[in-house]
C-alpha cells in the first residue's frame, strides 16, 4: 500500500500534471507550425525561390537491379543502398523555419510579458504592526 500512495502523491504533483500538459499543448502546437510550415511559408518559399524540395538528391551506394528507375523511391523499395542527403537538407531547411517561427513567438511573447506592469509590493504584516506602533508612540 506504500508504494501505491507514494505514486498517487507523485502523481497528482503539480510538476507532473504541468509537464502532461505541456506534452499534450506541445503536440497539438507542433501540428499547428508544422502546417503553418508547410501550408503558408513553404509554398510562398517554393513560389520566390523556386520548388524548395531536395529529396530526390541522393547519390546510388550499389548497382541497382536492372530495369528499377533512378528514383529514391524505386530504389529504396528495391532494396538499392542510396545517401538521401537530399531528404536530409529538406528537413534542415524545415527545422530551420521551424525555429526562426518559434523564436518569433517567444520573442512577441517576452515583449507582452514586458509590458505587464509588475504586481505592487505589498508590506509584510509585521513591518505594518512596527510602523503602527511607531506612529502610535509619536503622538
Amino acid at each position: 500500500m506504500g508504494m501505491i500512495s507514494e505514486f498517487k502523491t507523485f502523481a497528482v504533483r503539480g510538476n507532473v500534471v504541468d509537464l502532461a500538459v505541456g506534452v499534450i499543448i506541445g503536440a497539438a502546437f507542433g501540428r499547428i507550425v508544422d502546417s503553418v510550415v508547410n501550408d503558408l511559408i513553404m509554398p510562398l518559399v517554393g513560389r520566390v525561390i523556386g520548388k524548395l524540395d531536395f529529396s530526390n538528391l541522393f547519390i546510388v551506394l550499389a548497382d541497382p537491379p536492372p530495369g528499377i528507375p533512378r528514383t529514391l523511391d524505386a530504389l529504396k523499395k528495391a532494396g538499392v543502398p542510396v545517401f538521401a542527403y537530399g531528404n536530409f537538407l529538406t528537413i534542415l531547411v524545415n527545422f530551420v523555419i521551424l525555429a526562426f517561427i518559434i523564436f518569433l513567438m517567444v520573442r512577441a511573447i517576452n515583449k507582452l510579458r514586458a509590458q505587464e506592469p509588475p504586481p505592487p509590493k505589498t508590506t509584510p504584516e509585521d513591518i505594518m504592526l512596527l510602523r503602527e506602533i511607531r506612529d502610535s508612540l509619536k503622538r
